[in-house]
């Protein structure tokens, strides 16, 4: 496929270049992440002030990061565009606006490192301002992020680190409300969104791109181990973290009630196993794309089930 040429599109259109490059759809979702975590540590709502500025330090961590991963992964997507076509699945959530832009020849590389700068430079004054631990926390999530990206040739295990950096955002946010946090309470919280990266994004993530990765010699699970074999991961990993979900319940300083534990079983049954299932009897990209997006909005389910639970 022939990359497309730099048109520099002005306005809007130009602004959804960079919201791509975020994968901003996806980012707003996982903020939900964060909110959950420091929710059922706290056992309430924080200040008006911890809610505005840790909102705008989330949002502005995900968009650097996710912009991370396109600028490391710069050479490799263009070449993968340029082999392979680079085709998306329809329906991609993270492909809502285009993917890869700068790779795409839509906008220009220093302009995609300068909004990766910008945004990290934002994040570093609002989590300094919540708490330095969590300054400490978003830059070691974007090396280790980088190192993922380093690591496509060389380990499928790289899959470990994808579920570190997801984590950092949620267990930030508890450090951000408390500077004193319960380590088991860590440690579950950690588990349950590591299991529903691995299970829910990752594996899946992989398995749409399947075939571009095999041809550009890319280590991941799906190109370990076989559709058969990453099914059993996936499908493993989605229920550890929904039974992480349910051990909240007895970990969590909040008072959550039976309703939680209703809504956590309902919500791991309907985002993350069922279409796991569906991809068991089907494998497909189509299949696994599926549950990539359903899987995308679990943290969100959960959050709005924390709230509705009627004890925070």
């Amino acid at each position: 496929m022939k990359t497309p040429s730099l048109e520099n599109p002005a306005g809007l259109s130009r602004l959804k270049l960079f919201l791509a490059l975020s994968r901003t759809p996806h980012g707003l979702l996982d903020i939900a992440a964060p909110a959950l975590g420091a929710l059922l540590w706290l056992g309430k709502i924080p200040s008006a002030e911890v809610v505005v500025l840790g909102l705008l330090t989330a949002f502005s961590g995900y968009t650097a990061v996710y912009a991370l991963n396109d600028v490391v992964d710069f050479r490799v997507d263009r070449k993968k565009i340029r082999e392979t076509g680079g085709q998306t699945p329809a329906g991609d959530l993270d492909a809502v606006f285009v993917r890869h832009p700068m790779a795409q020849g839509m906008m220009k590389y220093a302009e995609g490192i300068l909004w990766t700068i910008g945004w990290a430079s934002l994040t570093i004054l609002g989590s300094y301002l919540l708490n330095p631990v969590c300054t400490a926390i978003f830059l070691s999530a974007c090396l280790l992020e980088t190192i993922y990206c380093l690591l496509l040739r060389v380990t499928h295990l790289r899959g470990i680190i994808s579920g570190i950096v997801k984590n950092s955002g949620g267990i930030a946010a508890v450090f951000a409300v408390d500077p004193n946090p319960s380590p088991a309470f860590l440690a579950v919280l950690f588990l349950w969104f590591f299991f529903w990266e691995i299970g829910g994004q990752n594996v899946p993530n992989d398995w749409i791109d399947l075939e571009e990765d095999q041809r550009m010699q890319a280590k991941t699970l799906p190109v370990r181990f076989g559709s058969g074999r990453s099914i059993g991961i996936l499908y493993g990993s989605l229920i550890l973290s929904m039974i992480m979900s349910l051990t909240m319940f007895w970990i969590s300083p909040a008072r959550l009630s039976i309703p939680y534990l209703i809504g956590a079983v309902s919500c791991g049954l309907f985002f993350l196993l069922a279409p796991a299932h569906r991809l068991f009897k089907s494998p497909s990209g189509a299949e696994a794309s599926a549950l990539f997006n359903r899987a995308s909005y679990y943290p969100l389910a959960m959050l709005i089930v924390t709230l509705l639970s009627g004890t925070i």
